[in-house]
């Protein structure tokens, strides 16, 4: 990707090196150690449950509480090319999508974006290294350890900077959604559902973000010019990784279709490219189509 003559976003809060302290979280009234909150990011990522919700299972009740106030915000260091970058690719996010809420009669409004190391307070629960990129409507921020990029070069096989950038592309894809009062309308409707219903919910929400990336994939190119050859494969072998038929496989040996939450790895390539031939926000309407 062309990165280095964008500008960067002021909306990056560095909160690497802060500390959480103590080895441990205190829940319930109780400290709960490191090897608890492994297990049940464990079987969080099994069971498809909120690892908050497993942490609060395991502690007898209760959020978790972080026990000091939550870090400074800190500029973004000039000389941390990572860090840098992923500044570089959210100030494009900025600018796709007040371009297209314009054009559909809309106001934008950008997201904070969180690098954090190991753990982190957000308004949605203790956030984890372990749970990879999130984002939390709670206070509308993306989170990400720098460290998931590793991952997904090492682990997932999916190397470059489009590869990186999709998936900071994919949690402000689900900014979009919480603006536009879809996540809020899925969560509603999850509650009055079976579990294997909600699941399907899931998936679709999880694959508009992935289509709304390709969306911005493609308007920020025309836009920029800051794809180069190779790029939109790399974006489309990272969707394609991180599919669940593939992660179930890989740590399972089996594949469960009904538990499903984020969508199989051709349904996720499918609709990143769905969003990227178009460029077109409208044309990520998962929840109005049969075959996904």
């Amino acid at each position: 990707m062309r990165m280095d003559d964008q500008r960067s976003s002021d909306n990056v809060e560095d909160h690497r090196g802060s500390g959480m302290g103590g080895g441990g979280l205190r829940l319930g009234g109780g400290r709960m150690g490191l090897g608890t909150i492994a297990i049940a990011l464990a079987a969080s990522y099994f069971l498809g449950v909120n690892p908050l919700t497993v942490l609060q299972m395991l502690s007898g009740g209760g959020l978790p509480a972080i026990e000091q106030s939550a870090p400074a915000r800190r500029s973004v260091p000039a000389d941390d090319e990572t860090a840098q970058f992923v500044s570089k690719v959210l100030a494009s996010t900025e600018d796709t999508w007040h371009e297209a809420f314009r054009a559909n009669g809309k106001q934008y409004q950008e997201p904070k974006l969180v690098l954090f190391s190991g753990v982190t307070p957000t308004a949605c629960g203790t956030g984890q290294s372990a749970m990879g990129p999130f984002y939390c409507p709670g206070d509308q921020k993306v989170y990400i350890d720098l460290s998931f990029f590793n991952d997904l070069k090492s682990r997932f096989k999916a190397p470059g900077e489009f590869a990186q950038a999709y998936v900071i592309a994919h949690e402000v894809g689900h900014h979009v959604q919480h603006l536009l009062e879809i996540s809020d309308k899925v969560h509603q409707a999850r509650q009055r559902v079976s579990e294997r219903e909600g699941n399907a919910l899931s998936v679709r929400l999880e694959l508009q973000a992935d289509c709304l990336a390709g969306v911005w994939g493609k308007r920020t190119d025309t836009m920029k010019n800051v794809l180069e050859p190779g790029d939109l494969e790399a974006a489309l072998i990272a969707a394609s990784a991180i599919g669940d038929d593939r992660l179930q496989q890989q740590a399972q040996g089996r594949i469960v279709p009904e538990s499903f939450t984020h969508g199989s790895s051709a349904q996720r390539v499918r609709w990143f490219k769905r969003g990227f031939e178009s460029g077109d926000m409208n044309q990520c309407n998962t929840f109005n189509t049969q075959s996904l």
